[in-house]
This record gives structure tokens, C-alpha cells and sequence, in this order.
């Protein structure tokens, strides 16, 4: 299956209810007086696990025959997949194992282990991830739930812009930052199914920017080792990503570091909530193309919270 029916978007959303929350959406009259637009946001910063990434990982994980679940499941991820994956086995009561880059912040390490995963370390960089991550799965068997490339994962994530959508029924746009691409797949299917006259924007780190590269030259570009503070977004587009995004995204919007810091701060400050820098890059995407968005309602998804207090960029 090269993407996720409209079926299995519903069959997602039915599975998965018991096990996560359903996000509020808070809006801020300061940030939209300082985009020009009327801003919705969805904040998965509240979810399980601390992100959007418990959906989409809770289906995965439910999704197994029980053959499947006997063997355990593992991924590569920088935190939050993670941590989703780990508290979603927990829950169905199986084997987790998590291969993680040295460099993934402490908080997200010990939030991994902390809902009893087992963690495998390696070097920064997406290659070394997926050899270590296909080293444990020769050797036991273990299902491999991607972090955005895999049909049930996008089905998971698509259920937060089902929200969104039924709670704020007349949006003109919606914008999610692009990592892999799982949010925004899972997103544009399910606007596409329900609300096509929405607009789906990306906002991407322009450190690692292959998702806009890749619209541009209207071919898959990809990323190895990326350095931006969105440590949640450093993973290129996939093979079941990357054609959703091209049929359904209207444009994606690059921000440079210093733009992250800036809109995490705002949201710190303004909303009183706490996001972490990967979650900023969609505000700082709509502050920097307001070309797109003024005058305009806006979704924009907030997807997560889980940063590491102890080394904030300010």
C-alpha cells in the first residue's frame, strides 16, 4: 500500500481514541496581530508522550497481529517517536527497543527508558541510525514501526487535523512542520478527503530543508546529517511521504535558526504554553511568508513540548 486510505484514516482514529487526547486548540490575539492573520492552534504539545508522535505510534502498535506484537517492536528516532513508541508498548504490553543519535537531548533519552524501552545509541546521522536499526531487526525479529514512512504511522497522525478541522470548521489554511513528513501526509489526506478548499502549508528548518528542495526540483531530495535546533525535524521525506506531500502541499516555507528561537520564544511568552523548537518552526514559517496567510484563518499545528529545560537556546 503506497498511502493510507480514507478508510484507514477512520479506522485509525477509532483505535487509537482510548489511548491519547484529544488536543485543545488555543488561539492568542498578540500573534495574530503580529502575522496578520487569525491563528487556530492545534496544541499536541498537551499529548501523550508530550507530542503528536503518540498517535501515530499507537496505531502502529495496535495495528499488530498478536504473532507480530510477540516479537516487540523497534524504531530510530531523536526523542519523541520514541518515547511514543515506547509508551504505546507498554501499553499493549510488548518489547520496545529505540535506537537513538548520541546527540538526542537527555530529557528525550530518559522519558524513552522511563516508559521501559530499551535504547541503542548512535552516531548523528540518519544513515547510522537506520544500519543500526536494521542490525537489531535481523537479529530479532522485531517489527520495525517507521517514524513517518510507514502507512499505519501516517493513519495515526492524521486524526490530529481531524480535529482540528471538526473544531474549527472554517480554516483557509493549515500549516505543520515537515521532518519525514508523517504530520503533513497525514494532514493533507485528511483535508484532502474532507476539506480540500483548505490550503496545507510545511514550515522546515532551512538547515535541513530537503522537503522544499525537493517541491522545487520535483524530485526526492534528502538530508544525512543536518545541524539545526530542530532536532525533530532533521529526517528527509520517504518514499510514501514524499508523493502525498507533492500532490497536496502548496508550498513549504524555510526558516533559519534564529527564526525558530524567535517564534518559540513568542509561544513561550505569549501563550504561556511550552514547545519545543522543532513545534516553532510553523509560526516561524507563517511570520515568514505572510504573503500566504494574512488576512486568512489559519490552523497551525503546535507538535510538541518536550524540551530540555536545563539547555533552552535563549
Amino acid at each position: 500500500m503506497t498511502r493510507p486510505t480514507v478508510a484507514d484514516l477512520a479506522a485509525a482514529r477509532e483505535r487509537i481514541a482510548a489511548h491519547i487526547h484529544r488536543t485543545p486548540v488555543l488561539t492568542c490575539r498578540t500573534l495574530d496581530e503580529a502575522t496578520g492573520a487569525r491563528l487556530f492552534f492545534k496544541c499536541e504539545n498537551f499529548q501523550k508522550a508530550g507530542a503528536f508522535k503518540a498517535r501515530g505510534a499507537t496505531n502502529a502498535v495496535f495495528s499488530l497481529s498478536a504473532e507480530q506484537a510477540a516479537r516487540g517492536v523497534a524504531t530510530h528516532s531523536s526523542g519523541n517517536h520514541g518515547q511514543a513508541l515506547a509508551r504505546a508498548a507498554a501499553a499493549r504490553g510488548i518489547r520496545a527497543t529505540v535506537v537513538m543519535p548520541e546527540t538526542a537531548p537527555k530529557p528525550k533519552i530518559d522519558a524513552v527508558r522511563g516508559y521501559g524501552a530499551d535504547v541503542i545509541f548512535c552516531e548523528p546521522t540518519n544513515a547510522a541510525r537506520q544500519t543500526a536499526l536494521d542490525a537489531f531487526v535481523a537479529d530479532t525479529g522485531a517489527e520495525f514501526i517507521a517514524p513517518y514512512d510507514d502507512v499505519r504511522v501516517i493513519a495515526g497522525q492524521a486524526s490530529c487535523a481531524a480535529e482540528l478541522i471538526e473544531d474549527v470548521p472554517d480554516l483557509d489554511a493549515v500549516i505543520a512542520p515537515v521532518g519525514g513528513g508523517g504530520l503533513i501526509s497525514g494532514t493533507a489526506l485528511t483535508i484532502a478527503a474532507h476539506a480540500p478548499h483548505i490550503a496545507v502549508h510545511g514550515g522546515e528548518p532551512a538547515a535541513a530543508d530537503d522537503a522544499a528542495r525537493s517541491l522545487e526540483s520535483g524530485q526526492r531530495c534528502g538530508n544525512d546529517a543536518p545541524d539545526t535546533i530542530a532536532d525533530g525535524l532533521k529526517a528527509s521525506l520517504g518514499e510514501i511521504t514524499w508523493p502525498i506531500v507533492r500532490e497536496h502541499v502548496a508550498a513549504i516555507t524555510r526558516v533559519d535558526e534564529d527564526a525558530i528561537i524567535h517564534a518559540m520564544r513568542l509561544i513561550w511568552e505569549r501563550m504561556k504554553i511550552i514547545v519545543e523548537p522543532s513545534c516553532a518552526v510553523a509560526l516561524a514559517a507563517v511570520l515568514a511568508a505572510p504573503q500566504h496567510f494574512e488576512n486568512r484563518r489559519v490552523g497551525v499545528i503546535l507538535t510538541g513540548g518536550n524540551v530540555d529545560l536545563d539547555r533552552l537556546p535563549w
